[in-house]
């Protein structure tokens, strides 16, 4: 269960990340982004010496669990002003997880992406579509039907970002 639940959490929240980031929109500096869905209700029922292996999971890919609040990742990037000034998009922790970004695109303040996952860990399809709402915020949602450690999945969550600030401190870029 905690490589699933793992899984799902970085899946909805990273890859939702990636493709709500359109970075030549995005201002360079510390953004916050939160991730809601119905799998992060669950987590305050998980007991305590499964998220601690679940931390450690996380760190085995190179990730570090984000903060989980009233059903919501909370975690907190940095884009560099290369990044910014980038015409893709930035790419978070998605290839750790052997997810692709494909077929994105964008009409206006409107962007659709979809996205497939083929590793031993996770394999299905899903996609991104949301509203950038100006340089320093923006909303989507994401869906994804797969599966996750051999375990059937069909995940839906609610994306935010806002710009924090200029200075990213001690947050290092991706």
């Amino acid at each position: 269960m905690n490589k699933l639940t793992i899984a799902l959490i970085f899946t909805t929240t990273i890859l939702s990340t990636a493709v709500n980031a359109k970075p030549y929109n995005m201002r360079a500096g510390l953004w916050e982004l939160r991730t809601s869905s119905d799998l992060l209700r669950l987590v305050p029922h998980i007991p305590a010496d499964q998220m601690k292996n679940m931390e450690a999971l996380a760190k085995e890919y190179g990730l570090e669990m984000p903060k989980i609040e009233n059903g919501a990742a909370v975690t907190r990037t940095c884009i560099t002003q290369e990044m910014a000034a980038q015409n893709t998009l930035p790419k978070f922790h998605q290839e750790a997880l052997g997810c692709t970004s494909n077929k994105a695109t964008r009409d206006g303040n409107r962007y659709k992406v979809n996205f497939t996952c083929d590793s031993a860990e996770l394999k299905g399809d899903g996609s991104a579509d949301g509203l950038i709402t100006s340089p320093q915020s923006f909303s989507g949602s994401t869906q994804f039907k797969g599966q996750a450690q051999g375990a059937t999945i069909n995940e839906k969550a609610d994306i935010a970002g806002k710009w924090v600030g200029a200075s990213c401190g001690n947050v290092k870029p991706l």
